[in-house]
């Protein structure tokens, strides 16, 4: 048996202790940032895609979301394989197959060409999304983790945000293919920034513990599929929302992408409310009920009585929430892992189970939209947060080893 160590050891003093790097998380998290504007390239510019390559409604939701298809398949198996590979080389490597990928989609002429080059960026997104919080985790003391990661679940909003409003100015002035590669160089911009700045030694090389099995990943599993439907019936609001500004309101490209970019940056609020809520206690099942606003927002988005600013409410409300049980997924995920050196391959399942809805969510907004009209979409929200809300109130019940 191991003995206690003695009261005269002397306990370390808070300069020896590990301190958080804030530098190189928000520079973890400014690639990620640009990652996901390059998810939502299309979302401000969607019309002018679809009219030009003759795409119907459900065709542009798939070419919108395809760059998560890869992940949908393959985030688990990516986790394990960062794991080897190490999170830094991960990362840059992502950054650099996104911008290669993008590129490619401008000479794009039809659906399956676009698709195509969306579903190659998807790989280099998959990268990113798991190296980046695994690499946050490593980089944060244990006190700040709560806040670093609920942070980093920002950065899908974030980019939404700065993408849509950037793409409904430059889209209109530049045309949808000049935009795409501006974005596209703005990725490659940011791989060797990361590669010069980020620290080096134990923090980017491979992980060493032990490989996590089917056992250890159970309660990761529980928590991704909450945080897949909650993605699936949350996400396509604000992605398609330029669409319903656009064909159900007048709005012109440009109004329609600031007001989307608006209402994406509204849910930052939801991600980082999560963090500083939970140092000072606040319990997550608190935090997770709150989910339920969901369900009379979008009664106002979609159910109402025709008005743009109902709507948008509406949909402010519904960021909110997405950002907030995003955030509290990923801020709650350390809590459910046998060990914190699986975090690459539990990001890598929540990264699966994210991408999933992701990928999902737009084309099935836009099926049933198209078929039924937007109001048959409240029920799909109503009973995909029911889901979501019960779930992860059962996974909160319990936490891992690792805690313990």
């Amino acid at each position: 048996m191991t003995p206690r160590p003695t009261t005269s050891a002397p306990a370390p003093s808070e300069e020896d202790r590990p301190r958080t790097q804030w530098a190189a998380i928000a520079l973890v998290y400014l690639g990620g940032v640009v990652a996901a504007m390059s998810f939502a390239k299309f979302a401000s510019v969607g019309p002018a895609v679809a009219a030009q390559l003759g795409l119907s409604l459900s065709q542009l939701g798939w070419v919108i979301s395809a760059v998560v298809g890869v992940g949908a398949v393959a985030g688990l198996p990516a986790g394990y394989l960062i794991r080897r590979l190490g999170v830094e080389r991960a990362l840059i490597s992502g950054l650099a197959l996104i911008a290669a990928a993008s590129l490619a989609s401008v000479t794009a002429r039809d659906f399956a060409w676009l698709l195509t080059a969306r579903g190659i960026e998807g790989a280099g997104y998959l990268l990113v999304t798991i190296s980046c919080p695994a690499l946050i985790l490593r980089l944060a003391h244990e006190r700040d983790r709560g806040v670093a990661l609920s942070i980093w679940a920002t950065f899908v909003p974030v980019g939404i945000g700065a993408g849509t409003l950037a793409g409904g100015a430059l889209g209109s002035a530049l045309g949808w293919r000049g935009w795409v590669v501006l974005v596209a160089g703005l990725t490659l911009l940011m791989a060797p920034v990361v590669w010069a700045f980020l620290p080096r030694g134990p923090v980017g090389s491979a992980a060493a513990g032990p490989v996590p099995g089917v056992r250890a990943l159970r309660r990761p599993t529980a928590l991704a599929g909450a945080f897949s439907v909650n993605v699936l019936v949350t996400m396509p609001v604000v992605v398609l929302l330029p669409t319903l500004l656009i064909e159900q309101y007048g709005r012109s490209a440009a109004a329609a992408g600031a007001m989307t970019s608006v209402i994406s940056l509204i849910g930052v609020l939801g991600g980082l409310s999560v963090g500083l809520l939970l140092r000072r206690g606040t319990p997550a099942r608190v935090l997770t009920l709150s989910g339920l606003l969901a369900l009379p927002a979008a009664w106002l988005t979609y159910g109402g009585e025709g008005s743009p600013v109902l709507a948008l409410a509406g949909a402010g409300v519904i960021s909110v929430v997405n950002g907030l049980l995003g955030a509290l997924a990923i801020a709650t995920l350390p809590l459910v892992l046998e060990h914190l050196d699986h975090a690459d391959v539990g990001n890598g399942v929540i990264a699966q189970a994210g991408s999933i809805g992701a990928l999902l969510g737009p084309p099935l907004f836009g099926l049933v939209a198209g078929g039924f009209g937007y109001q048959a979409l409240v029920p799909v929200i109503v009973v995909g947060m029911l889901i979501t809300v019960g779930s992860m109130l059962l996974v909160g019940e319990r936490r891992g080893p690792a805690v313990r």
